[in-house]
């Protein structure tokens, strides 16, 4: 059940001195700002608006929150500041007396809103300024940049290795709920690590002899993946035909194991087809190249920066105005072109702030006639 708002003050606070009950700094500018009940609204939606445990008041966590970014502390050393500080704890609405919402509680709560929330905060946030006539929308600025995934440096073996080892250890927890006991499944794990060690070692040598020794251990690892990836489904199968058949119902952590060796057992066949190709000759697709296990919508994208030429993640689309105010902003998957995210954006400004901008600036990313000719019909003179 959600909780919007705090509890009434404790008599502890009206035994404070008048002159220690202010904020510092700009907390008191940010803590009006945030008394908006708008920044309730995009919370509703996950939690039952009766049933269930209370939640902490939303007003807390939004200032806990916002001190957690602004001044870039974990979830405990915030909930141990805001306990010892006492400006922080008016700030974030915390009766003196009362205990400080605990880090797991942030965390969770952090963790079944997630990009939601945050998408329709940004959005109570712009229309918040564009009531209080602070957004100047004359002219506005667009430009692409990459959203780095929390992924190591991919290589083809490293990949290979580490697929193994996880469908090893998925295909090893399926067989131990008691599914698919019967079907041999032969942990390749060590193997591919080795083969990955010796990878290191002859690249130490830089010459001929080595590129051609680790490109046959490459396709060694390929092979090794291809063939862990069809028992892996064989395991797959034979699960789901053992669930079927016996019509238990299996738990929720089993389903969630068996789920995860198909999806697994999917990604670790791209990353060996991509493996073959690159062996080949040719450069894999970077528009489907999968860098990482946990995050397979990651993609590799050069944005020809110094030190870094690729970059692992996604392009974002950010549109501000002349106050340097974010106005419109847009991730998207892979390395698609910049200029058909252009006039989508334009369009999204229109239906938010009910005109177009008078001038539009983009780099030269953007510059097609088409694009021109649409920012036209749209109403932007320049």
């Amino acid at each position: 059940m959600l909780r919007t708002v705090s509890d009434a003050p404790t008599l502890w606070e009206s035994v404070i001195p008048e002159c220690l009950m202010g904020l510092p700094g700009d907390l008191g500018e940010i803590d009006e700002l945030l008394d908006d009940t708008r920044f309730f609204e995009p919370f509703r939606v996950f939690f039952d608006p009766v049933m269930g445990r209370p939640s902490i008041p939303m007003e807390t966590y939004l200032r806990m929150m916002f001190l957690k970014y602004r001044y870039r502390l974990g979830f405990e050393p915030l909930c141990a500041e805001v306990a010892d500080s006492l400006a922080w704890r008016r700030f974030c609405r915390v009766p003196l007396g009362t205990r400080v919402p605990h880090s797991t509680t942030l965390m969770k709560i952090t963790s079944r809103c997630g990009t939601e929330a945050i998408d329709g905060l940004n959005e109570a946030l712009v229309a918040k300024a564009h009531d209080d006539k602070l957004v100047r929308l004359d002219k506005v600025r667009a430009d692409t940049t990459v959203v780095e995934a929390n992924v190591a440096y991919p290589t083809d073996s490293g990949l290979l290795a580490k697929g193994v080892a996880k469908l090893g250890r998925l295909a090893g927890q399926v067989q131990a709920a008691g599914l698919a006991t019967r079907t041999t499944f032969r942990d390749r794990t060590r193997s591919v690590r080795r083969r990955a060690h010796d990878i290191g070692a002859w690249l130490r040598r830089r010459n001929d002899d080595a590129k051609a020794e680790v490109r046959k251990i490459n396709a060694e690892m390929a092979g090794i993946a291809e063939r862990t990836v069809a028992e892996a489904r064989h395991i797959a199968a034979n699960a789901r035909r053992s669930l079927r058949a016996s019509k238990v119902q299996a738990t929720g952590k089993t389903l969630a194991v068996l789920a995860e060796l198909e999806r697994t057992a999917g990604l670790v066949e791209r990353i060996a087809t991509q493996t073959r190709v690159r062996l080949s000759g040719q450069t894999p697709d970077g528009s489907t190249r999968v860098v990482s296990l946990r995050d397979p919508d990651a993609r590799p994208i050069a944005k020809g920066r110094l030190g870094r030429p690729v970059e692992f993640g996604y392009k974002a689309q950010v549109v501000d105005n002349v106050d340097g105010l974010v106005v419109d902003h847009g991730v998207h998957v892979g390395n698609p072109p910049d200029a058909p995210m252009l006039v989508p954006a334009i369009a999204r400004l229109i239906a938010r702030f009910g005109r177009a901008p008078r001038a539009v600036t983009a780099d030269r990313g953007y510059g097609e006639a088409a694009v021109d000719r649409d920012l036209e019909a749209l109403g932007v003179s320049r």
